[in-house]
């Protein structure tokens, strides 16, 4: 029986639209300016499109492949006005983002054999990554699910401070050790306390850094072998986060991270801050990886399950 029931589907579409508000506002400004004295969506208007959806950040693979399933329609319709093309762009990237993210809501589930659900989350330092595990601890405490968070980003003192804070004001339990500790030590004490507290969810943090990828791989590779010593088949699934604000940057990231373990779900941050929510259709398309939440806010609620036609919606919102 699932444990978990579309836990974010009750959030506010209204939080969303304010989230992309900047994004939105700076797209169809650039979108209006590429249509500017056109009435049909021609050569010249398809290339100033290319333009606008590059400088949004959305990728260079990903526009071409927009911009071809654009001028396939053009094709087979013949006339297509400027104003359709908003209608157009909202189906055309709908689409693109369905062959990746299928599901509107995503449903964790949690057998009997896959208890606790053991989620490792990675990413770069500043990304928001300890901010994202706080509130999804929160968003699970809700349900009546028992949390547990794991502190095994022990090379700055800093993130297991932070940490802490969060546990202590969401109110669950985090299993820490001193700075310097080996992470998959505390990984391993993390879920042997879990087990113990019979607990639903394990969120494990796990250090951010890049610089030397080799030793992120191991360290990652030893985490994961260790937490399988008490729960087969661990982690369940390894969250990538990544800070939206960042444009191409979060691209490279992705790119860098996804060779050196094996990412499963994505969460974007502080699209509220940015103009550059285009990276989300641009990194959902280029990894193949499902992005499952974005961040749209700073407030303890302000987590969401990414829905596909929402996010759309929101983003070419007139």
């Amino acid at each position: 029986m699932s444990l978990f029931k579309k836990i974010f589907s009750s959030q506010k579409k209204e939080t969303l639209d304010k989230g992309l508000e900047k994004s939105n506002t700076s797209f169809f400004s650039k979108l209006g300016k590429a249509v500017a004295g056109k009435s049909k969506v021609d050569d010249d208007v398809l290339d100033n499109l290319e333009e606008v959806l590059v400088s949004s950040d959305v990728g260079v693979d990903t526009t071409l492949k927009i911009i071809k399933r654009i001028e396939a329609r053009v094709a087979r319709d013949k006339y297509i006005g400027t104003d359709e093309l908003n209608s157009i762009l909202r189906e055309e990237i709908a689409g693109l983002l369905s062959e990746t993210n299928d599901a509107d809501f995503f449903e964790l589930q949690i057998s009997t054999d896959k208890k606790p659900y053991v989620i490792m989350v990675v990413g770069v330092n500043g990304v928001g990554k300890t901010t994202t595990i706080g509130k999804l601890a929160h968003r699970f405490k809700k349900q009546g699910l028992k949390v547990v968070l794991g502190a095994a980003d022990t090379f700055r003192a800093a993130a297991i401070d932070q940490l802490q804070v969060w546990a202590d004001r969401v109110e669950v339990p985090i299993v820490k050790q001193q700075m310097g500790s080996d992470p998959a030590s505390v990984a391993f004490d993390t879920l042997s306390s879990a087990v113990k507290q019979d607990a639903d969810v394990v969120i494990i943090d796990t250090a951010g850094r890049l610089h030397n990828k080799v030793n992120l791989m191991n360290e990652l590779t030893k985490v994961k072998r260790v937490m399988q010593k008490v729960v087969d088949n661990t982690p369940h699934e390894v969250l990538l986060v990544l800070d939206g604000s960042t444009g191409q940057n979060a691209f490279e990231q992705a790119k860098q991270f996804t060779k050196t373990t094996e990412v499963t779900s994505l969460a974007i941050t502080k699209l509220d801050g940015t103009a550059k929510g285009g990276v989300v259709i641009g990194i959902s398309d280029q990894f193949k990886i499902p992005v499952k939440y974005i961040g749209v806010g700073e407030g303890i609620e302000d987590l969401q399950v990414f829905n596909k036609h929402e996010f759309v919606d929101s983003f070419f919102k007139i």
